[in-house]
């Protein structure tokens, strides 16, 4: 469920880029702290997303400073930590967790239950300090495993897990904000859902796995393609709504850069992945 919220570079100015890599390289370093070269291999961009919106709602104080990165070992990278990214981290890591896990029970991967294993203390920690968020993506991945077993056939409600699940996630403290960014993260959730049943949707129906969608295409006289933008750009709206009446100034711009642009971004790369896919076939029945 990772890789779908993040940033659209072409419409990115360069010091908002930065601002946005100084976060991502912060998250990465605080993954290391915490858990050494193994936190980093978990590094995605969607949590840089909630260090940016944490962080631009809440106005944090970051630390700067300049390292040299191992991937990137020509120039010093600047990197920004605050206390979202510590937060974020912690986040990133328990996702990160369940999704080897899941990986482990769909294909057997020894590797990632190995990872997994490794990672066993830091859970714990990160749990007894974050119960509320850890139970609630605990209880989001077995209520997930109980509709995929009974082949659920409404999307609404399945999607509607992982809106739950992120809205907890997107909840760093109890307070005035809580229930707009519980919102802001449900309906993202409902969108990384659909983004990712309609990116696997091909894969699963060739090897009879499950997928919501299959059952969506039995019912639905429109378009497959069609239905799932209307309902993505549905979930989307929601998403800016929630974003619009938070008080956020800090880093606004890149924030929205994310919501009206950048989550679309792999939508777009699917569609035009489509299209030369099509186009080859045409080419191939000519001859």
């Amino acid at each position: 469920m990772f890789g779908y919220i993040n940033i659209n570079q072409k419409e990115l100015s360069e010091e908002n880029k930065k601002a946005y890599q100084a976060y991502y390289c912060g998250l990465c370093r605080r993954l290391k702290t915490n858990c050494g070269a193994k936190g980093q291999m978990l590094l995605n961009y969607d949590m840089t997303f909630l260090i940016v919106l944490l962080t631009g709602l809440y106005e944090l104080e970051n630390e700067t400073s300049e390292v040299i990165c191992a991937l990137h070992p020509t120039k010093k990278r600047t990197v920004w930590m605050n206390k979202a990214t510590d937060y974020a981290a912690d986040m990133n890591l328990i996702l990160a967790y369940h999704n080897l896990i899941d990986d482990w029970k769909d294909d057997k991967a020894y590797p990632k239950k190995a990872l997994a294993k490794m990672l066993d203390k830091d859970y714990n920690r990160i749990k007894s300090k974050y119960p509320r968020q850890v139970n609630a993506i605990e209880t989001y991945m077995c209520k997930t495993e109980e509709v995929e077993k009974r082949q659920e056939s409404n999307l609404d409600l399945v999607a509607g897990l992982t809106g739950e699940m992120l809205g907890e996630v997107f909840c760093w403290r109890e307070d005035e904000w809580t229930e707009e960014l519980r919102t802001l993260g449900f309906y993202m959730g409902k969108f990384v859902y659909l983004m990712d049943a309609y990116e696997d949707y091909d894969a699963d129906v060739a090897k009879n796995a499950y997928n919501p969608l299959a059952f969506v295409r039995k019912e639905q006289e429109q378009d497959l393609d069609t239905w799932c933008k209307l309902l993505l750009t549905s979930m989307m709206s929601e998403c800016a709504k929630s974003f619009e009446r938070l008080p956020i100034l800090m880093h606004a711009d890149i924030l929205r850069n994310v919501l009206y642009s950048g989550v679309w971004t792999k939508y777009e790369y699917l569609q035009l992945k489509k299209r030369k896919t099509e186009e080859k076939t045409k080419k191939k029945s000519r001859k």
